[in-house]
């Protein structure tokens, strides 16, 4: 097994841990909806602290209910995956282009270097 897979492995590893974790050890349990996001946690921590608070600003576009609003999320999450995944393909593909160029070049150099020393030794 090559080192890449074991890293790989090993991420992925980690990545399913990180995921079943706060699920089999029961974390969030005493809260009424166990894993709100970090706004909603925010949100409650400000009028606990401060009940009179007014927000600054209001969202732009509210949606009508939470699925749509998760649904957009994963959109959003979606287009940046697509986006990174793009241009790390476009810089490994230039990089290998560039490869092959090289190696064409190499290779035409040898044969024309071989070319003439062939022709110098039938000169001489």
């Amino acid at each position: 097994m090559s080192r890449n897979t074991k890293i790989n492995i090993l991420l992925l590893v980690v990545v399913a841990a990180l995921a079943v974790l706060p699920l089999a050890l029961g974390l969030g349990d005493h809260k009424e909806e166990p894993f709100t996001g970090a706004d909603a946690e925010a949100e409650t921590a400000i009028t606990e602290i401060e009940p009179d608070y007014e927000p600054w600003f209001s969202p732009l576009y509210e949606p009508p209910s939470g699925d749509i609003e998760s649904a957009l999320f994963a959109l959003q999450a979606a287009l940046g995956a697509g986006v990174l995944a793009y241009y790390f393909g476009l810089r490994r593909g230039r990089r290998q282009g560039e490869e092959r160029a090289l190696e064409r070049v190499g290779g035409a150099e040898s044969a024309v270097g071989a070319t003439a020393e062939e022709s110098t030794a039938e000169r001489s």
